[in-house]
């Protein structure tokens, strides 16, 4: 998979990929990130990237003119499955799409900068726009890096043990069921005695039950879903 990131704050990015699984996936060739600097594309000696409203209003714009240019650039050079904006007015990031974005070969994610990008932008090159919560961040790297490392993680080979992204919270809809490890007895606290058993169907029947539970507690919309 090849992911490349346009942004206005490339220095943003390095940190999240430079560690961890990202690290690792990137390092066995499983995936590509490549971060590309709005302001290379930008007008005049002070590569401009953004100007004031149309109508009025507080807050700057990223202009197309240079979005333009760095996708075109980039889009004639390969294909692209996905050309992603993060911004907050968007549908919230979950792991039905985190699981379907891990399977395309490239993508384009444009992080949103300022008040936002020319409304032209988005009708003309984006094919999903993803937010990662209702809530205003400075810009969308951070955003980005959330979304890369949902996906990247789900590439196989990324994780240690490949089966344990299938378990993960929100998989099949429900939350994660409580974990323990030693020692199985702490200040007075005890594992539970099913998961010491070695019976591994009521182990799993514990866990559903669990998991149901912590669901129905914590994200009853889950179950709605």
């Amino acid at each position: 998979m090849r992911i490349d990131i346009i942004t206005v704050e490339p220095d943003l990015l390095q940190s999240p990929f430079n560690h961890s699984m990202m690290k690792r996936a990137i390092e066995k060739e499983l995936a590509e990130v490549h971060f590309h600097n709005l302001r290379e594309y930008g007008f005049g000696n002070y590569r401009q990237i953004d100007d004031y409203q149309f109508g009025g209003g507080a807050g700057m714009v990223l202009m197309i003119a240079p979005i333009a240019k760095c996708i075109e650039k980039l889009q004639s050079e390969r294909t692209y499955d996905e050309i992603i904006y993060m911004t907050p007015d968007a549908p919230t990031l979950n792991q039905a799409t985190a699981n379907q974005l891990s399977l395309k070969e490239n993508i384009i994610i444009l992080t949103g900068h300022y008040k936002g990008v020319d409304q032209r932008v988005r009708d003309k090159f984006i094919t999903k726009e993803i937010s990662i919560g209702d809530y205003v961040l400075t810009g969308g790297e951070l955003a980005a890096a959330v979304l890369c490392d949902a996906v990247i993680r789900l590439i196989p080979g990324v994780l240690g043990d490949e089966t344990s992204a299938l378990t993960d919270s929100f998989q099949d809809n429900l939350l994660s069921p409580p974990v323990y490890t030693r020692p199985s007895e702490y200040e007075g606290m005890k594992v539970p005695d099913v998961l010491l058993s070695g019976n591994f169907p009521k182990i799993e029947e514990w866990r559903n039950e669990q998991a149901y539970k912590r669901t129905q507690e914590i994200r009853p919309d889950l179950l709605e879903d």
